[in-house]
């Protein structure tokens, strides 16, 4: 097949998007050979790929974080664009689905075992549990409607109706971060808001300053600024502290072509191309513009009440304390190894601790000059460095850690189910037999040992790409996802894995999870 041609317009088009010629012809040519599958060895488990630590060493990584931190440069990062579209799948559907939801109606098909009915069974069941109910009551009562009598006579339609469109709370249409999380006593919070307050417990510096960064997507920009405003005061005064936050948006530049099922340029009826955003690969851009000593990355729906913030605040330290303990390990092997006279103590200590505690094999080979060894230990070591926690596999979609092979190196890396080749069968049974997840709470070094900032964009595995099939105007294309961020995104970053508790990890994937008891 040639080369797809392109006009003076496409060129134009490419250009005032800051892409090149050269990178659309590369993204053309993943769509035609197709994703490389990641070759697995077996998955991570405790002591062989994750770390577990008993309380005496938790103690010894929280005193290490809470001796050095103070004096560096700490920020969150949350990916925070994700529309809560999804919470609401089942919402939606039944609402756009039917005239009227009634009780009678809904219990008779969950009885018959429905599960999109027994879930809306679930979520009216629960529905005055919500730290959104209010809001609810208050919209419709202007509207001219009761709440309560609609919800005693089993009449459901209105207010769903009221609580995901644009008709009341428009919640379907809003990001994660701006939807209701949890009740206090004094006001409910959002996602975003908790964030703010989880800052609390192991963000803030000496000056007592926390410092957040959430991407967003540019048509909510103005939400999260509005809310910020108006609560900014109030948890500054709650906490103690003096919040720091910044936003950023997926790079234009980062979004990557749409082909057809032919593999040519898709093109809308305008006539212009189709461009997409590249999948949450593409915020290594904007982590790569975040200049600090440690950045904590976690999803914008993982967060608790104030309750359970204790479990959260321990395990930050540990994860960051371990973080530091292992970078000033990793710096005085490099500092060392940096002198004109190679120690052969040091060169071998360093290969060990490679081995051991960053997880890669094999080591240089003994036909290898001295000089040759120190090069290869020099380049493995001086990356960017993450500490990344892993929870027991509760069966939830995404993915987790495995020993992978590349060109002869085998590491330990974050891998997801479309990564893994579904024709192998022994790949696929790898692949189930994780026994951990990856929950997203990561720590991170993006400094070398001279302080200076690594360029990120060096250490994505650019052929870890995903190929979904989409459709637009009718018709059926292929879109083109980049390097997940924490897997091919990070993956030739030194990685250690570390056994966190099941308690850190409380997503809100759909609404009804807010009914689990961690988020009451």
């Amino acid at each position: 097949m040639h080369a797809p041609s392109f006009t003076d317009r496409d060129i134009k088009q490419i250009n005032e998007m800051g892409i090149t010629l050269k990178d659309v012809l590369s993204q053309i040519e993943m769509f035609k050979k197709g994703a490389p599958y990641v070759k697995l060895i077996r998955p991570c488990t405790v002591n062989d790929g994750i770390k577990v630590f008993d309380e005496e060493e938790q103690k010894k990584l929280k005193d290490i974080y809470n001796r050095y931190a103070p004096e560096m440069e700490i920020i969150k990062f949350v990916p925070a664009s994700g529309a809560a579209s999804r919470m609401f799948r089942t919402l939606i559907k039944f609402n756009n689905k039917y005239r009227e939801i009634n009780r009678y109606d809904i219990e008779s098909t969950a009885k018959s075992g429905d599960k999109e009915a027994q879930y809306i069974l679930e979520f009216m069941d629960g529905i005055y549990k919500f730290p959104f109910i209010e809001d609810i009551d208050s919209v419709m009562s202007k509207n001219g409607l009761d709440m309560d009598a609609l919800i005693k006579t089993g009449e459901f339609k209105q207010i769903i109706d009221f609580f995901i469109t644009e008709k009341g709370l428009g919640y379907a249409n809003l990001p994660k971060g701006l939807i209701k999380f949890h009740r206090y006593r004094d006001r409910a919070r959002t996602a975003f808001e908790e964030h703010l307050a989880e800052s609390s417990g192991y963000i803030k510096d000496k000056r007592k300053q926390s410092c957040l960064h959430f991407t967003v997507s540019p048509e909510h920009m103005e939400k999260f600024h509005r809310l910020l405003d108006e609560i900014q005061e109030y948890y500054e005064k709650l906490f103690e502290m003096r919040l720091d936050v910044s936003f950023s948006i997926q790079k234009k530049q980062t979004d990557t072509i749409a082909v057809d099922m032919d593999n040519r340029p898709f093109r809308l009826d305008d006539g212009s191309l189709l461009f997409r955003p590249s999948g949450h690969g593409a915020l290594i851009e904007n982590l790569n513009s975040i200049d600090k000593d440690i950045i904590f990355i976690k999803n914008i729906d993982n967060v608790v009440p104030d309750r359970l913030k204790h479990n959260i605040f321990l395990w930050k330290h540990i994860l960051g304390g371990k973080l530091i303990q292992t970078q000033q390990k990793i710096f005085y092997y490099i500092k060392k190894l940096k002198t004109d006279n190679i120690d052969k103590v040091i060169l071998n200590e360093a290969a060990e601790f490679i081995r051991t505690e960053l997880s890669v094999l094999p080591e240089p080979g003994n036909d290898l000059t001295l000089e040759e060894k120190r090069d290869i230990i020099l380049e493995k070591l001086n990356r960017p460095l993450r500490v990344c926690g892993m929870v027991k596999n509760v069966g939830e979609p995404g993915g987790g850690p495995f020993w992978v092979e590349d060109n002869g190196s085998i590491s330990i890396q974050i891998v997801e189910g479309a990564q893994v080749s579904p024709f192998s069968e022994e790949q696929q049974k790898i692949l189930a037999s994780s026994t951990h997840f990856n929950p997203v709470d990561i720590a991170c070094s993006i400094k070398n040992w001279q302080g200076k900032p690594f360029d990120l964009k060096k250490y994505v595995d650019s052929r870890a790409v995903l190929i979904s099939q989409k459709s637009k105007e009718g018709r059926d294309l292929k879109a083109l996802e980049l390097p997940g961020l924490w897997n091919g995104g990070m993956a030739y970053w030194n990685t250690v894995f570390v056994e966190v508790p099941l308690i850190t990890f409380n997503p809100v994937k759909t609404v009804n999870d807010l009914l689990r008891k961690e988020h009451q």
